[in-house]
């Protein structure tokens, strides 16, 4: 599992690029005073460091005493901070926060027209750029200054502000609203999972019903959309409505589009909707359409505004690499794909500090998929173990389906003296997740029968299990109930499991 040092001054001089780093040694050295150049020498030295070690740190600087550390590393982040805010000028955040600035210094001053003619300028920005949570700073502030100064800069302005305000207002609680249940939609899956019952199916029914409580045609601005979209995606998807997901992942990719300048401002929210896309593309087997949306997304993350923010950077990472195993899931081309995860674990350990711990458990179910699809269980076992015996509780139904493929992984390699174990084993854990449907209960049947049926008869017995699983799958049962041979590439395990192996 990924070393994450906790300690936050080293985590930021590691995200530092050497311009931010140049750019800190100009800031820093502005004056020469005896603190500034102890604040250097900490940099110098954290910087060199690949491990955070605050002994070794010591006592290789010997001019840093103990009981200095801790104030001299607060105002060294402090710094670092200040130098990066400088430079950050492309920020739409900072750009709006720095006119807020002038427009505090110039009231200060008794400059009343002055400050208001920055805050209009503030205030178009702020409108164009659909920042909400700003243009009600505006207002809140033009309305305090006409409220204690007669400016008579503009005729009725107090009933112009207060309908402003009002329509600002209603926007926000809209969003606030949307956003909220989208995250709360979210956190339920990142838990739990897709629904496997009908008991789970009906409780996120009756919560999504209790908060959507708004008709989705007042939803005007960019923001309303934005979170409204996301509301559906995640709803859809937890209840394995894949076109519905579809079709509104295709709706929050198409909004960025329609508002291209919110792509640089929001680009985590359009990162995140190329992934909710192409994922929806492999749920529903559209493997062209993959294809086409993986293509346009390379693109994406050779662009400047990928390049020149970390975040981005990061993110496009996990979202293309998770692509990238889909497609060969769909194709089939599970040993192409091995020859680039070498790379991949470079970049994990590369980014290690920045991934939560969901997606380091997609990292490794995914790798051990393409390592059981090629054939080689004996990896697909050591990567499905990483999972298993890492105690986290996220994603219960991966945790579920790992054990099921590693089960399998097993039965391949024909280690029947451990299968009675594991079958026992997986059955429980999986009961008590209430994770067991139809097709899991089949496929333990099968496995169960298998030690009592002779070489001969194996592959028959294999492929009476293939249409029992297809006719399960056509008799009304969700695709959320066939979650291994669908949205997880352990959908390829009856494929696999029709090859005798003996």
């Amino acid at each position: 599992m990924p070393n994450r040092s906790t300690d936050t001054l080293f985590q930021l001089i590691k995200t530092l690029e050497k311009s931010e780093k140049r750019n800190f040694k100009l800031y820093a050295n502005r004056n020469s005073s005896s603190e500034e150049l102890k604040t250097v020498q900490l940099f110098d030295a954290l910087d060199k460091m690949d491990n955070y070690d605050e002994a070794t740190l010591l006592s290789k600087n010997k001019g840093i005493k103990k009981q200095q550390l801790s104030n001299l590393k607060a105002h060294l982040y402090k710094q670092i901070l200040s130098s990066l805010r400088l430079i950050d000028e492309k920020n739409i955040d900072i750009a709006l926060h720095e006119q807020m600035d002038y427009a505090r210094i110039l009231y200060n001053k008794g400059l009343y027209l002055q400050s208001l003619k920055v805050l209009d300028k503030m205030k178009e920005l702020a409108k164009k750029n659909n920042q909400l949570t700003h243009l009600q700073q505006v207002l809140f502030f033009e309305k305090n200054i006409e409220a204690l100064y007669i400016t008579r800069s503009m005729k009725d302005r107090a009933n112009h502000l207060s309908d402003e305000a009002d329509g600002v207002n209603d926007s926000l609680v809209l969003v606030s609203k949307l956003s909220n249940l989208s995250l709360q939609l979210y956190s339920w899956y990142i838990k739990n999972g897709p629904c496997r019952n009908k008991e789970e199916e009906t409780e996120i029914n009756d919560f999504f019903n209790s908060k959507f409580n708004f008709d989705p045609q007042t939803c005007k601005s960019f923001y309303e959309k934005l979170f409204l979209y996301q509301t559906w995606c995640w709803y859809a998807f937890i209840r394995q409505d894949f076109l519905t997901y579809y079709r509104y992942t295709q709706k929050w990719v198409d909004l960025f589009d329609q508002q291209p300048q919110m792509l640089a401002i929001e680009t985590a929210h359009y990162i995140k909707g190329m992934h909710n896309l192409m994922g929806a593309h492999f749920n529903l087997t559209n493997h062209q359409k993959l294809k086409e949306t993986l293509a346009k997304f390379d693109d994406f993350c050779k662009s400047e505004i990928v390049k020149d923010n970390a975040n981005n950077r990061i993110q496009c990472f996990v979202y293309r690499t998770i692509s990238f195993f889909n497609k060969h899931f769909l194709e089939g081309s599970f040993t192409e794909g091995l020859a680039s995860v070498p790379a991949i674990e470079e970049q994990i350990k590369k980014y290690e500090l920045y991934l939560d711990r969901h997606r380091i458990l997609v990292f490794y179910y995914k790798i051990a998929c393409l390592y059981f699809g090629s054939g080689d269980y004996e990896k697909a076992i050591d990567y499905l173990n990483k999972i298993i015996n890492w105690k986290v509780d996220l994603r219960t139904d991966l945790q579920c389906y790992s054990r099921l493929l590693h089960l399998i992984a097993h039965f391949e390699l024909g280690n029947e003296e451990i299968l009675d174990h594991l079958v026992k084993s997986v059955y429980r854990f999986m009961s008590k997740m209430q994770n067991l449907s139809v097709v899991e209960e089949e496929i333990f049947k099968f496995i169960r029968r298998s030690f009592s049926v002779t070489v001969r008869n194996i592959k028959p017995e294999l492929e009476k299990l293939l249409v029992k699983l297809k006719k399960k799958n056509t008799t009304g049962l969700k695709q959320g109930h066939l979650f291994i041979l669908t949205s997880y590439p352990g959908w390829r395990v009856s494929w696999r499991m029709c090859r005798c192996r003996r």
